[in-house]
């Protein structure tokens, strides 16, 4: 299993594995922080442990139909580019890269070559594989600032919030992500440019042969930028990455249902994405307690009670962090079996 996840002795060095040490002490303290109060802490623990079955499957259903588009999502990139592999495989991989992302130090590196590898391995060129990852990336943040944008403007129509600057500052996040996904050739042109220099600098040195790795980044560069993107897939892989997220967010709503809280409209799908926001802090692996604290802090301040936003937050946790790790592992275990036995 050791060998499928991209994890070479240089990437995980020691800075990182501190930084990674520090990131979950952090979110310890933040969860002591947030559920230290037994008066507070009975009551939320209740509600967890009389959840409704019903609502927790259907959170299960929702994170795995989150995963599912993500899927779907590089399916569709990958065919864009010349490339096919199976929906079925590109599932497990989903699965595998979530786990990795959430537990794995160096990211979002490291689940980026999994994935990378991942393709090479199912035939792709590199071309193909560097293209999918770039295109994904920005595609996710377009589909989380949408829905991040959204969570402001009903936040703002119902009076929750009062200031209009966060919309604004949304609107041209959105903007930009788009931007950049339809102008990707002036990014990848860049990012070539910067590739030369550093070539520049390596060949004056000694170490002639990272100079010919820099030439096929180039060259892998430049074929990227030959890969057509037109304004309808834009549009579709947009929205397949909002979707992603989207039922990410439901697995949420299933949470608070379960509790049989009442749940806070207005500021549900802010908190949401705030959350989410934060939790993309480098050094809280997996957003370890920085998510849930910021879940509990936003519904709170929306009306939620103290319980019911802990007890939710919890459920959507359990489904969308620890049950996607548990069996994400798993699936990590599968590939590497089924590559060993190729």
């Amino acid at each position: 299993m050791a060998d499928e996840v991209v994890v070479s002795g240089t990437s995980r060095n020691r800075t990182e594995i501190i930084r990674y040490l520090v990131g979950v002490a952090v979110g310890i303290v933040v969860l002591l922080l947030l559920f230290g109060k037994r008066n507070e802490l009975g009551p939320a623990w209740h509600q967890v442990r009389q959840a409704n079955l019903g609502w927790v499957a259907a959170g299960i259903g929702a994170e795995a139909l989150s995963l599912l588009t993500f899927a779907v999502m590089q399916h569709r990139v990958l065919r864009l580019s010349g490339s096919k592999i199976s929906l079925g495989s590109l599932m497990l991989l989903s699965l595998a890269n979530d786990a990795i992302a959430n537990t794995v130090p160096g990211e979002p590196a490291i689940s980026s070559a999994y994935r990378f590898r991942f393709y090479r391995r199912q035939g792709t060129t590199s071309a193909s594989a560097g293209w999918t990852i770039f295109t994904i990336l920005v595609a996710q943040a377009i589909g989380m600032s949408l829905l991040l944008l959204l969570g402001v403007l009903v936040a703002l129509a119902s009076g929750g919030i009062k200031d209009a600057g966060a919309s604004i500052a949304g609107l041209v996040i959105v903007i930009i992500a788009v931007a950049v996904l339809v102008r990707r050739d002036l990014i990848l042109r860049l990012v070539s440019a910067l590739t030369r220099l550093v070539q520049r600098i390596i060949t004056r040195g000694r170490d002639a042969k990272e100079g010919g790795l820099a030439e096929r980044i180039q060259a892998t560069l430049a074929r990227m930028r030959e890969i057509p993107l037109s304004t309808g897939s834009t549009v579709g892989i947009a929205g397949l990455a909002t979707a992603v997220w989207f039922g990410d967010f439901l697995c949420l709503v299933c949470g608070f249902a379960a509790t049989g809280a009442a749940i806070p409209w207005d500021g549900v799908l802010l908190a949401y994405g705030v959350a989410q926001v934060a939790g993309t802090l480098p050094i809280v692996p997996g957003g370890i307690g920085i998510i849930e604290g910021s879940l509990a802090i936003i519904l709170i301040g929306f009306g939620a009670s103290r319980p019911s936003a802990l007890a939710a937050a919890v459920i959507y946790r359990a489904i969308s962090f620890w049950l996607a790790i548990a069996v994400g592992w798993s699936s990590v275990w599968v590939i590497a079996h089924r590559h060993r036995r190729s």
